[in-house]
């Protein structure tokens, strides 16, 4: 029987390129109006510290960054160490991260994220990508945020859905694994950029290349993208 029209799929807005024709977006242009258009793009997980931001970063799966921020102010009062975080009773820890959502498991993570830094690296956070993946929630993804932003230390670029999307819609890559995309990615723009860029495409992914109605006649890119409605 032929799908109604109510349950057929709606195409994905980055399935294929608008402008066939049209070459991938040049990455150095991209970057440069990008830049100029967001001066100021940075993290938006509010923190003083890397165990700060690697608590934050740790809690924003499934979750906003404003949402993450309205729970931190409080997570951190309680427990301000990554020592104080270890000895967490979950159930307390639960009470003050539940609105962020998954909070039994990411309750989890942060105790057993906060156990490995005081037993296996003496309270201080790791500098490398290699030790901070071998902590409970901490994937590339986290890690990366983690080295960038708190460290300056360019280990790879960050890829999160806005990433992913709008690294599909310039032509930057026809993947669709985090993984894949950030190799691709790191072969086209140099590694002290890549920090920034990921800051950049969330920002202009936030604002205006939304998922489902991006702005394309607001675009500072729309006359690159081969994706561009316009």
């Amino acid at each position: 029987m032929p799908a109604s029209k109510n349950t057929a799929k709606a195409a994905k807005p980055d399935a294929k390129p608008r402008h066939p024709k049209r070459p991938p977006a040049p990455p150095a242009q991209v970057f440069k109006r990008l830049h100029r258009e967001y001066p100021d793009a940075h993290c938006e997980l509010d923190h003083a510290d890397a165990y700060q931001l690697l608590a934050a970063t740790i809690l924003s799966a499934q979750c906003t960054d404003r949402r993450v921020n309205m729970v931190t102010p409080a997570l951190f009062k309680r427990y301000p160490t990554p020592k104080a975080l270890a000895n967490a009773k979950p159930e307390e820890l639960e009470a003050i991260i539940k609105t962020t959502g998954f909070f039994r498991a990411k309750a989890k993570n942060l105790i057993g994220m906060a156990a490995g830094v005081v037993d296996r690296f003496g309270g201080a956070i790791p500098k490398t990508l290699d030790e901070l993946v071998t902590l409970p929630g901490v994937g590339r993804k986290t890690a990366n945020v983690l080295l960038g932003n708190a460290f300056g230390i360019n280990a790879g670029v960050v890829v999160d859905t806005h990433i992913g999307r709008l690294s599909r819609r310039l032509g930057f890559t026809r993947e669709t694994d985090p993984v894949k995309v950030e190799q691709d990615l790191m072969r086209l723009f140099p590694r002290r950029d890549w920090t920034l860029l990921a800051h950049l495409l969330i920002f202009h992914g936030r604002r205006v290349c939304e998922a489902r109605r991006p702005k394309c006649e607001a675009c500072v890119l729309n006359d690159l993208c081969p994706s561009s409605l316009v």
